[in-house]
């Protein structure tokens, strides 16, 4: 979308987007706990003890918040949200503690661990479109809206996590790929990943991002999204 109709759109709040908005922020939660977790129990039952250590084998959000990519991010999509802008809701948390050096087959692992995380939202994502088939026009209106979102977000969690930007599973697996000096490089990038997000999410990537969310939540739900 370009930036002037966002900016056109910007204080256009209704009650309707305000609820997706928050609808938005609840999948959101429930998305990055569920990826969290999920990907800290791969590595954990690939016999590294890193996040159990650290703490992060937690349904606890507070694991894993993150100021700017867990707050203020998700934060800025919800007033966007609010004002009728449907941008791609993401989140990420802090760091994983994963050490590939506990990791008995490389890279097998490695992709499992780097996997884990966007599977379980894509998981989340199908479960989400299931249960709106199912129920239909059944379901209270809201409720099927709830559920819209709540796809919608899952997906859009899983498509972000799968980007080649240092700090997140995409480049975990691109690193794979590379010389290991090279790799080595690519993935200290992710002190970066704060700028990457917002040049990805605000400037270039959103309309890309959009229409791939859009297209896979549509799979889940047998319909239009969002």
């Amino acid at each position: 979308m370009p930036t002037e109709t966002i900016i056109a759109q910007i204080g256009n709040f209704t009650a309707f987007d305000t609820r997706l908005a928050l609808y938005m922020l609840a999948s959101l939660l429930v998305g990055m706990i569920t990826r969290e977790y999920a990907r800290a129990r791969t590595a954990d039952r690939l016999h590294d003890p890193t996040p159990r250590l650290w703490g992060r084998l937690s349904l606890q959000p507070r694991a894993w918040f993150d100021p700017f990519g867990s707050g203020l991010v998700p934060g800025l999509l919800a007033v966007l949200w609010a004002a009728g802008v449907t941008v791609i809701p993401t989140a990420y948390g802090k760091p994983a503690p994963v050490d590939p050096s506990y990791l008995r087959h490389h890279p097998r692992d490695v992709v499992m661990v780097s996997l884990a995380g966007p599977l379980a939202t894509l998981a989340l994502g199908v479960v989400g479109g299931v249960v709106l088939r199912v129920g239909g026009a059944s379901l209270p209106t809201e409720l099927q809206w709830l559920l819209v979102v709540f796809t919608y977000t899952c997906m859009g969690l899983t498509v972000f996590h799968l980007l080649p930007i240092p700090g997140l599973d995409g480049a975990r697996l691109v690193a794979l790929t590379l010389p290991p000096q090279a790799a080595q490089v690519y993935r200290n990038a992710d002190k970066y990943l704060a700028l990457f997000v917002l040049v990805i999410l605000f400037l270039f990537g959103s309309v890309v991002l959009s229409a791939i969310t859009n297209a896979l939540c549509g799979l889940a739900v047998g319909g239009t999204c969002l």
